[in-house]
Parts: C-alpha cells; sequence; structure tokens
C-alpha cells in the first residue's frame, strides 16, 4: 500500500485517504493558449518507469494539494513537499541521486 507524508499536516496517509492529481511539475494552459498547447497539456503526460513526481490531495485530511517524489517500479518513495514549489526540494533530488546514479533534475525540467 502506497503511504505518503502530508507536508502541511505532517500525518501518514494510505492511498484511500488521498486523492492523485496526475504529473506535477507542468506547465498549466490556461486562456489564451493555443489549441496545440492546451492538447498537450490536456492529455500528454509522462508515464515513466521509474522516478516520477506526482500531485496529490489529502482528500481525506487537511485537504491541501502537495508533490510526492517516487519510484513507480517499487512504489518507494523519495520524499513529499509543498504543490507551491516550482522544484523538488535539495534533499528529495539528493536521496533521489543517491539511490539512481546517473539521475538528474535536469531531465525532468
Amino acid at each position: 500500500m502506497l503511504i505518503l507524508t502530508c507536508p502541511y499536516c505532517g500525518i501518514d496517509a494510505d492511498e484511500t485517504e488521498l486523492a492523485a492529481g496526475g504529473q506535477a511539475h507542468i506547465k498549466r494552459e490556461t486562456v489564451g493558449a493555443s489549441d496545440d498547447a492546451f492538447e498537450e497539456y490536456m492529455f500528454m503526460r509522462e508515464n515513466p518507469k521509474g522516478v516520477h513526481f506526482e500531485r496529490w490531495r489529502h482528500a481525506n485530511g487537511c485537504g491541501k494539494w502537495f508533490h510526492a517524489a517516487r519510484c513507480t517500479m517499487t512504489l518507494e518513495v523519495f520524499g513529499t513537499y509543498e504543490a507551491q514549489t516550482y522544484e523538488p526540494p535539495a534533499e528529495i533530488r539528493a536521496a533521489i541521486s543517491a539511490k539512481r546514479p546517473g539521475w538528474s533534475w535536469g531531465s525532468f525540467s
């Protein structure tokens, strides 16, 4: 079972308390975007085998959105952090790099 720590209220919540929100750190297209840009935003998502950054909502808790870094193959969680950040904190990037030599944030941004 997937367990994530909410960075806002500090509770370790299992997946039944959470709502998945898709890929994190993508540019959200809004009013005035071209059809191609909006199509890219709506339908084109990464589905990696390995490290992935996702949006989650603590639905049955504080209700806030947050980001999680995890491995899609093993469900290993590298950490969670507030949704208002533009990139994962240094300690999470370091934890991923320690377990996945050669990994870099630059390939995701």
